[in-house]
């Protein structure tokens, strides 16, 4: 497959894929509300002539599996279709400027997600149906919320290796940070705002337990690698009283080497330590996620790829661990190898300022393209 590198690069079709992210950006597809881009999805490639397979999640939602060639895929790419509630429901859709393109999703990931589908769309016009590589694409519901999509795909199918399309400017991360969900509560005694000596302040007693966190050398980024930010906090809202109730949740994103069990029970040890100097504490701790990270290394055949495929495009490869939370981890977990990489910035994602740039949605596709017929070719010969 090798003598066909060239054939497959100019077969990636800038404005096709230029259309597709537009298109995708211009469907709302919110964690829960996906079946409208999945329907487009679907269309598209039924007018290509793929079988394009269901899988059920919940009633109105379900993955969507395509796969080519004649064994069962050992790599897939892997994009999740869903995105975070809108800003504002009026500006959620894409918007052009020059090279770049904003909207919600553009870096995540429907950037990933239509470099994808048109290197998927690129590799069936080069092959015959009886040429093509074994590969498969996996769109997925349900990332930005529990990853009930994946989680779903897995009960059926365990590739060796998955790349995922979340933005990382290009970057190949062949390791990925843990994650750790913190949710913390205080309670206090409710009176009037005129007469705060009568009543506790459960916002008062909340800072003061997220300050004491915050000392903790744990929290310490340069020395432990910890990413630690207060997500969220909320209070109990009746008019002009002390509030009695006070909510808060902390993101902790973990270097690939800890352990979210040791970290939990250090942050339990130390919120427990904050009743010496808060008089009437009535703190609760729970933790209602947590994953664990990995370090593959870049010594494994989908990197020498990667390195031979960015070498050929003329463009710097850098090897990085992702720090956020993805579906990563959850294929891990399931004995599957991971690499995250694709279009965009984390920086913007989730933000009313996201954006991608074509440049780099056009590169993802051709890197998408050859890395599956590349890793496939291996696989023939290595099976």
């Amino acid at each position: 497959m090798n003598d066909r590198r060239k054939e497959i690069r100019e077969e990636i079709n800038s404005a096709r894929l230029r259309t597709i992210l537009l298109d995708l950006l211009d469907i709302y597809s919110p964690s829960g509300k996906e079946e409208d881009v999945q329907l487009y999805l679907e269309d598209l490639f039924h007018r290509e002539g793929f079988a394009v397979q269901r899988q059920a999640v919940e009633e109105d939602r379900y993955n969507l599996r395509i796969t080519m060639g004649r064994e069962e895929p050992g790599i897939y790419l892997v994009g999740h279709v869903d995105t975070v509630a809108a800003w504002d429901l009026e500006e959620f859709g894409p918007r052009e400027e020059g090279d770049i393109v904003r909207g919600l999703g553009s870096a995540d990931m429907k950037g990933g997600c239509a470099a994808m589908v048109e290197a998927f769309l690129a590799l069936a016009s080069v092959f015959t149906p009886e040429e093509r590589p074994s590969v498969g694409l996996l769109l997925a519901v349900g990332e930005e919320e529990n990853g009930d999509g994946s989680a779903r795909f897995l009960e059926e199918h365990r590739p060796e290796w998955v790349v995922i399309g979340e933005p990382t400017s290009m970057a190949a991360c062949f390791s990925h940070f843990g994650y750790l969900e913190a949710g913390f509560v205080t309670r206090g005694r409710r009176t009037h705002s005129s007469l705060p000596e009568l009543g506790h302040n459960a916002v008062e007693s909340m800072l003061r337990v997220l300050l004491h966190l915050g000392r903790d050398p744990l929290f310490k980024r340069k020395n432990s690698g910890i990413v630690y930010s207060i997500r969220e906090m909320g209070s109990a809202q009746a008019g002009f009283v002390v509030p009695d109730r006070c909510e808060s949740w902390i993101d902790l994103h973990l270097p690939p080497g800890a352990d979210p069990s040791l970290i939990e029970e250090s942050i339990r040890r130390r919120a427990a330590s904050s009743s010496r100097f808060i008089p009437e504490l009535n703190l609760e701790v729970d933790f209602n996620f947590s994953s664990r990270g990995f370090d593959l290394g870049t010594e494994n055949a989908p990197a020498d790829l990667l390195r031979e495929i960015f070498e050929r495009e003329n463009l710097p490869l850098r090897f990085d661990s992702f720090r956020s939370h993805s579906d990563g981890n959850l294929f891990f977990q399931a004995g599957v190898n991971p690499v995250i990489l694709g279009p965009g910035a984390l920086e913007t994602a989730h933000t009313p300022d996201e954006q991608t740039s074509m440049i780099e949605v056009e590169a993802a596709a051709r890197i998408y393209a050859a890395l599956c017929c590349g890793y496939s070719a291996i696989a023939s010969k290595h099976p």
